[in-house]
């Protein structure tokens, strides 16, 4: 089956079995690499992108299901949210190992898309499904956080 979609702002074509995981198509038949594998049932984060404009889990969305799409991977994340979180990525030190970091990375870019100043409970619910094994949880609230004050400007 051949599915039509843009990714990362480019229109592709991809001839795959529709029930071939979205993530699968990334990694092996667009070789970007940035999203990861991490459990496979959607439960630890590592693997989300943004379908148009909302985090999903690419390792449980099949590409038949996609037609049409708009989809954002790490690599082409752009724009004032994705620039202010990496910023304060960097300028935190936030990651340790950096394995989750990706998926964090495009969640809390659609969280500051949706709630320009999140409060605690909103970082928390936004993150809940983003797992990192090296617990750096208070980091990466504190990344969010900064982030959303650099927003305000």
């Amino acid at each position: 089956m051949v599915v039509s979609l843009s990714v990362n702002g480019e229109a592709v074509e991809v001839d795959a079995d529709p029930d071939t995981p979205l993530l699968w198509v990334l990694r092996d038949h667009l070789r970007l690499t940035g999203t990861k594998f991490g459990c496979g049932i959607a439960q630890c984060g590592a693997c989300t992108v943004h379908l148009n404009g909302q985090p999903r889990r690419a390792c449980v969305t099949p590409l038949g299901s996609l037609d049409g799409y708009d989809v954002t991977t790490i690599e082409g994340l752009k724009g004032p949210e994705a620039d202010a979180v990496r910023a304060a990525w960097t300028a935190l030190d936030t990651p340790q190992c950096g394995y989750c970091q990706s998926g964090q990375i495009m969640t809390a870019a659609a969280l500051l898309a949706a709630v320009p100043s999140p409060g605690d409970g909103d970082i928390d619910a936004a993150l809940a499904g983003n797992i990192c094994r090296c617990a750096t949880y208070v980091r990466i609230r504190k990344a969010v956080k900064t982030a959303a004050a650099a927003l305000k400007g």
